[in-house]
Order: structure tokens, then C-alpha cells, then sequence
């Protein structure tokens, strides 16, 4: 008998992260979702991330109505999304109480599965954020960031998934934000958390397609006993993104696996994409194909597109090869920290603030956190003298301790600043949409009435023309006419096309 092998569809949130800087509308989403919710999934990942940031800073979109839009639309799928543990999905650490309220709402609003990261991989950052989930009755499934160091190994790996077991977990993800997981380690480390912790433990693996190996390593993380692999949908798929669901579907064909897929639905969730996705050509990576590259850089693929529209603002798009040197040398500085948000975009922009203006000759407030253990604690020892010019900005000493353990009770405080802004609708949604984001939210709330922007564009065809002419004869009573026919090729796609001239 064949293993039946879950995939969770990335299409609604990571994918067009990782692809199109997440400004995709939720109203180019919609069609997509009776298809998706019929497809089979284990799960429907649509929600977290850059989502929250991106609708409110962007789209002019209320991020906790997408989630209840979604809820909606795929009453029979599981809804996941991705969490920071103490960061929420802001960027910085926020008190317990404020932890809580926020899995509450998000449960409240119909999330299922909270998968649960920190960037550091510090236990200590997960902890309440994990607790909360298992309060709400909800899925909570503890995440180790895949990344590789000096001091990054399998046995490590498997420690940290013991001891997410032993918090309660439901599942476990092995999340690789870089595709940076080659095969024999995706088999190494699953098959090692099912002997350590048991084979009844479920193991799912989230991985991009930037490198080019990841769909070998999906399947040996499979051969090794994984549950469930994370893909998007072909049309929404590769580049920085990750590998194609349809492609999963038929690597495991003949194989003692199977992923009960519906391929009608699937097609037809891929022929939506495809009609979508070139309206958002503005925002779209310049990373195409395969970028062996970064297994050196490490950038993760929801932060190369950013980083790319970042460098664009600032007319400094050539040095993005530069950056990405940098970006190494910054994260060995910060302790070998897995690059995935926040401590991507702050170790990245520390990368760009060092090639644009010489090394650390500017440190973002950030950065300098980072350094003094604010975001947590590294996986190994930060640069003493890096250190030290940190302590200087910011007037701060290094701590050792749970960076939460050093905030005093905040809800009432927040709640009492969100309901002081025009706008604002007194929910608790709004007051912590507005302790995410104070610095985009208050124009978010004083314009939340215009409703949603969508930033795609038609896009211009794509037309060449190689024109032949022909004689025809026309009827009797018709002048002759010329016939002229064209190979055209239109949005990628040839086609041979006779035009008779108009009288």
C-alpha cells in the first residue's frame, strides 16, 4: 500500500512573497480559492509572514478581513500561517500578554495551524507563543530554521525538534527559508527526529526552489519519513519561490508514495496564477531559474525581491551582487544567525548600509539590537568589536536573558494609543495591527474606507512579427486584396495569424 504523502499550497502567502514582494490583492486570490479548497491539501497556507506588513503598508487591505475572507472561501481546508513566537509579525519582541491576545484573535478569526518560528532558533522565544496555541485548541507546530554554519549540525537540529516535542507541539516543520537544504541532510534530520522523537511525530519540510536541488530534497525527506511538504502551485512557483505542486504530484508517481491531489483542480488553479502573475511584472525577482549562489549568501526567497526593490529605490540595483557578498560576512558577525525575518532583513540591511557607506561606519538600531541579544540568543559568539560599537549607538549593555522577560505589561497602554487614532474601529484586531506596524497603521486606519488598492497592471503584450505576403482571390464581385500572414508571438506564446486588409 502506498503512503499518502500531505502537501500544504503556498500559492496564497509565500509564494507570492517570495516571487512578486507580496503585493498581490487579495481580489486576484479570491477565484482561485474553491479550486484550492477542493484540491485536497493537508493545509492552505495564506496568512502571516510579510502578509499583515505588505496589506497594510500597501494594499490599503485590512489583513485580519483576508483572513476572515479566506475563512470563508475555504470552509473545508486548514488555514496555516507563519508566526514569529515573540515577534508576532512585527519586528520586534512584544510582552506575553500581547502574544496571547494575538493567537486569540487570529484562532478567533479562523486560523487552524500556527506554525511557530524564531530567527534565532531560541526555544525561549517560542515558548509562549506555543502555549497560547495549545490554549485555543488550535494546531501548533514548532519550527526549526534550516541553515548552515560552522556550528549548525543534524544532531543539533534534532535536539531542538526533542525539544519542541516536549513543549507540546503537534507537528514539527523543518523550514528552509534559502533553499539551502540539499538531499542527504533533509534525510538525515527527518529520519533522526523520527527515531528520536518517535515515528507518530509529524514532520512536515518547507523548502524554496532558488538552488535548484530542493525537489530531491523533498524527496528524501520523504523516503525519511516526512508527513507533509510545502509547494505552490506551477504558475506561482520556482526562482526564489519553491517547487511546483503538480511536479511533487508526479515525481511521486511509481514510487511507494502518492499525494492524493485533485490535477482538475490543480490545473485550474495554475491557469488562474498564470493569468495573474503578469500583472504584478513590476514587482517580479530578477532571480529566474537557478542561483547556485546561494548557498554562499543565504539569502531566503521572501527577501530577495525586497532586497532587490530596496537597492531599485536607491538606484543602487547593480550592487545587489555586492550585497550579497556582504550579507555572510554580516551573519558571521551576528553569531552564524539563520537568515529568515526578522533577522534577514536586519542582517541584509546592515549588508547594504556596509557596502553603500563603508562597514559599520552606520549600524541600524536594529542591527545593534541584534548584536546585544535583544532578538535573542546566536547560535554562536558575536564579534567582541562589532559588539562594542553596538553598546556605543545605542546606549545599551548586552543581555543574556529571555528578551521578554525585560518588557513590563504593555496592552493597555497599546490599546489606549490605536484608539486614539481616526480610524481606528476600537477591535482588538486594530490595536494590534497598530502595536505591529505604529509607524504604517495610523495612515492605514484614516484611509481603511477608500478600500483595497490592487498594484497590478494589464501587462503590455509581447508582440513580434515576421509578415510573409500572399495573394488571395476574393469573391467576384470584391476588389483583389492582399493577405498578410504573421507569426506572432504573444505573451510567450506562438501563433500564426492571416489579416486581409479592411475596405
Amino acid at each position: 500500500m502506498k503512503r499518502t504523502i500531505d502537501v500544504t499550497e503556498l500559492a496564497l502567502r509565500d509564494a507570492h512573497q517570495s516571487l512578486l514582494a507580496t503585493r498581490m490583492a487579495l481580489e486576484d486570490m479570491i477565484p482561485a480559492c474553491a479550486d484550492i479548497d477542493r484540491a485536497g491539501y493537508w493545509s492552505v497556507e495564506c496568512w502571516g509572514g510579510a502578509t499583515f506588513d505588505a496589506c497594510i503598508r500597501f494594499l490599503n487591505e485590512d489583513p485580519w478581513e483576508r483572513l476572515r475572507t479566506f475563512r470563508r472561501l475555504l470552509p473545508n481546508s486548514r488555514l496555516q500561517m507563519l508566526l514569529r513566537g515573540q515577534n508576532l509579525l512585527g519586528y520586534r519582541h512584544y510582552q506575553d500578554m500581547v502574544v496571547d491576545r494575538f493567537v486569540e484573535k487570529a484562532a478567533e478569526n479562523g486560523m487552524d495551524v500556527f506554525r511557530v518560528f524564531d530567527a534565532l532558533n531560541d526555544i525561549r522565544n517560542l515558548q509562549r507563543a506555543i502555549a497560547a496555541v495549545r490554549r485555543t485548541g488550535k494546531h501548533a507546530q514548532g519550527t526549526i530554521c534550516y541553515t548552515v554554519s560552522p556550528l549548525h549540525t543534524v544532531e543539533g537540529f534534532v535536539d531542538m525538534a526533542e525539544r519542541l516535542v516536549e513543549l507540546g507541539c503537534d507537528s514539527i516543520c523543518l523550514k528552509d527559508m534559502a533553499a539551502l537544504l540539499k538531499p542527504q541532510p533533509a534525510y538525515d534530520i527527518v529520519s533522526g527526529i523520527k527515531e528520536r522523537c518517535g515515528a507518530g511525530v509529524r514532520v512536515h519540510v518547507h523548502t524554496h526552489a532558488t538552488t535548484g536541488v530542493t525537489l530531491v530534497s523533498l524527496m528524501k525527506a520523504i523516503e525519511a519519513g516526512a508527513d507533509c511538504v510545502d509547494t505552490a502551485i506551477s504558475s506561482l512557483s520556482l526562482g526564489p519561490g519553491h517547487n511546483p505542486t503538480e511536479s511533487l504530484v508526479e515525481m511521486l508517481e511509481g514510487t511507494g508514495f502518492e499525494a492524493r491531489l485533485d490535477k482538475d483542480c490543480l490545473r485550474r488553479v495554475r491557469d488562474h496564477f498564470a493569468s495573474v502573475r503578469p500583472r504584478y511584472a513590476e514587482f517580479m525577482s530578477n532571480i529566474h531559474g537557478v542561483d547556485t549562489d546561494i548557498f554562499d549568501s543565504q539569502i531566503p526567497g521572501g527577501m530577495i525581491s525586497n532586497m532587490e526593490s530596496q537597492l531599485k529605490q536607491q538606484n543602487a540595483a547593480h550592487r545587489l551582487k555586492e550585497v550579497l557578498i556582504e550579507v555572510p560576512r554580516v551573519r558571521e558577525d551576528a553569531g552564524f544567525p539563520p537568515l529568515v525575518t526578522p533577522s534577514s532583513q536586519i542582517v541584509g540591511t546592515q549588508a547594504v548600509f556596509n557596502v553603500m557607506m563603508g562597514r559599520y561606519k552606520a549600524m541600524s538600531g536594529e542591527f545593534a539590537d541584534l548584536m546585544l541579544g535583544y532578538y535573542g540568543r546566536a547560535p554562536g559568539a558575536r564579534d567582541p568589536e562589532v559588539v562594542a560599537l553596538a553598546e556605543r549607538q545605542g546606549g545599551k549593555q548586552p543581555i543574556d536573558c529571555r528578551p521578554a522577560d525585560l518588557l513590563q505589561p504593555e496592552w493597555q497602554t497599546l490599546r489606549e494609543n490605536a484608539l486614539a487614532l481616526p480610524g481606528s474601529d476600537g477591535s482588538d484586531e486594530d490595536v494590534l495591527t497598530h502595536a505591529m506596524f505604529p509607524q504604517v497603521a495610523p495612515k492605514f486606519f484614516a484611509s481603511r474606507a477608500e478600500g483595497p488598492k490592487n498594484l497590478g497592471k494589464p501587462p503590455a503584450p509581447a508582440v513580434t512579427a515576421n509578415a510573409t505576403t500572399a495573394s488571395a482571390s476574393a469573391p467576384a464581385a470584391a476588389p483583389l486584396r492582399s493577405t498578410v500572414s504573421y507569426d506572432v508571438t504573444l505573451n510567450g506564446r506562438s501563433h500564426r495569424v492571416s489579416v486581409t486588409p479592411a475596405e
